[in-house]
This record gives structure tokens, sequence and C-alpha cells, in this order.
């Protein structure tokens, strides 16, 4: 065989290789939905966890995999919204914080595979089968066990031990909020304290109940996780000052912004644990195969400032439980 056709015998034969290898090195696409908006530092910090979790696993952003992430805010509207926008992108997997973006997800899709760092209740909701056999394109991690609802009425007894009575807010448009008061109800008998749910339709709804139940002394408040209570989050932090309440909530974003306390699941973590599911996916595995998974790190964060203005004297015990002290 003369050189020439040798050399154009091997590129020929090359050509097909070349190919395949373009085809399996195309880029994929991973749409994120967020219930906040891009100036929220503490949702920041989670999508950079997860965009850590992703390089970790060896994907390169703008190289093979390009992320579409959208800033819904906390409205139910600016939330439905993008939904529908994002799923017109094509993804191949999307990553949606909590229920609201994830039911607006599902109410447009059961087909494109979904991942939730972040999910209260996600059976009683209806976004999987079991939390074993998800069943469907949704998979991820749960916000909590609603057993755990009850360690915060402890909690709001251990830093008040005053408290005998504590107002609920809970969102009953979600399955969580009646399981997590039920939770808090169980253990409310032994701490000796009445507990009232107050549904937190809106703004005036939430002011209003507050109100009247802080006419009576004695009183505390624990907040329980939903996306209404993210988007009350400065109005119920602003009431619980006036009518000094010492409140728990789920989540750390109030104890910066002015709560007293809160104890809950460590939601970066999750963000970098969910990048995991997300490299899975895309690597060919189904969401309804990959089990819901439960919060592995918790946390418990104090404001001493809010505590001080409260008259409260934080005990020394649980200050030193304590992963963060805001002063």
């Amino acid at each position: 065989m003369k050189r020439r056709e040798f050399i154009a015998g091997i590129g020929a034969a090359a050509l097909p290789l070349a190919a395949r290898a373009q085809q399996v090195e195309r880029v994929r696409r991973i749409g994120v939905l967020l219930p906040a908006t891009a100036d929220d530092a503490e949702f920041q910090a989670r999508i950079g966890a997860f965009l850590q979790g992703l390089q970790q696993s060896g994907w390169a952003i703008g190289d093979n995999v390009r992320v579409d992430i959208r800033w819904a805010t906390a409205s139910a509207d600016g939330i439905r919204k993008n939904a529908a926008e994002l799923l017109t992108t094509a993804p191949d997997v999307i990553l949606a914080h909590a229920n609201a973006a994830l039911s607006a997800l599902l109410q447009n899709s059961r087909t494109v595979p979904i991942v939730f760092p972040v999910a209260g209740d996600p059976v009683a909701s209806g976004f999987v089968d079991s939390l074993a056999h998800p069943g469907g394109n949704a998979t991820g991690f749960t916000q909590f066990e609603s057993s755990l609802s009850g360690k915060w009425l402890e909690l709001l007894k251990e830093i008040a031990p005053g408290v005998t009575r504590a107002a609920v807010l809970r969102d009953t448009d979600v399955g969580s909020g009646t399981s997590q008061f039920a939770a808090i109800q169980t253990v409310s008998s032994s701490l000796r304290v009445d507990v009232n749910p107050v549904n937190m339709r809106d703004g005036g709804q939430i002011a209003q109940s507050l109100e009247t139940f802080a006419r009576t002394p004695n009183g505390g408040l624990i907040v329980t996780a939903s996306g209404a209570a993210q988007r009350h989050r400065d109005l119920i932090i602003r009431l619980a000052a006036r009518h000094k309440l010492p409140a728990v909530y789920s989540d750390r974003t109030f104890i910066v912004r002015g709560g007293l306390i809160s104890y809950g699941p460590d939601i970066v973590d999750q963000y970098r644990r969910a990048a995991t599911y997300v490299d899975r996916i895309l690597k060919g595995e189904k969401p309804a195969d990959l089990p819901v998974q439960s919060p592995t790190k918790y946390q418990l964060s104090i404001n001493l400032k809010t505590a001080k203005a409260l008259g409260i004297e934080v005990p020394p015990a649980l200050l030193a439980r304590a992963d963060e002290v805001i002063e």
C-alpha cells in the first residue's frame, strides 16, 4: 500500500471515533429553581456548595455541563412562571429547592428528572411514592423527620423556662405543616406547655394572630419549616421582637436576620450531597431508583443580641452545644 493511501485510510477510520467521542462529551444541561433572589447570601453559599460538588464529580462548568439558575423569589407566581420557563430549556436534570418549586415543576412535567436538596415530608406531599422507592421523576433529601419538630418545643422551654404557652406557626397547604404540629403536640404535655396552631395564610393573619396570642403572658413562638415561613420571615422576626416572644425557628437564616434560636439541618451540606444525585442521574441512573435521604448534619444557632433584647440569659449548657453563636 502506498504511503498516501495508508494515511488516508487512517484518517477515514478515525472520523467515526472522533464523532462518537464528540457525542459522549456533549454538554449536559442542569436547571436550578430557587425561591430566592440572586443577592441572597445564604442561597449563594448553598449554590456554591452544589457547584463544588459537581466539580468534585468531574463536571466542569462551561465545558461539559451548563447550569441555568432561575432566581424565582419566594412569590408563588414567580416560582410557577420560572418553573414553566425552565422546562422549555430542555434540561437533563433540575435541582429544585423545597416544596413550592418542586410542586410547580411536577405540575408541568413527570418525565424530566428532578433532585430536591430540601423538601418537607415528600411522601405526604405526593412528590414520591415512598422514601426508599420514590417511583417517579423526583428524588432528593428531606428537610428533617417530623419527629424532630418536638425538639423545637424542648429548646423553647430550655432557653425560656417560664414559657407555658406556645403559638406554632404552620402552613396547612403542605403536608409537613400538619405533621410538624402533631410532633410538637406529642411532647407538649410532658413539658407542660399548651400549644396553639396558627395558620400562615398571609401576613395580615399572622400579625393579627400573634397580637391576640401575646396579650396573655408566658407565651413563646415556634415557626415550623415551610415556604410560607420563608416568605414572611422578616415579618415574623419583627412580630416576635415587638411582642417579646422568645421564638424557635427551623432555619439559621432567621437567626442571621435577628431571630432568637434555630435548630435544623445543614442545608449547605445537603446541596453538596444533592450534587452527587445530579451526577448519578447525568450518568444514567433514574430518580425512581435513588432513595430519598434524611439529613446527616444539624445546626443549632443562637443570637445573643436578640436574647439580651428579650431579657433572656442563655443557659451555659445550651451555649456550649451551639454550632453558631451570633453576638
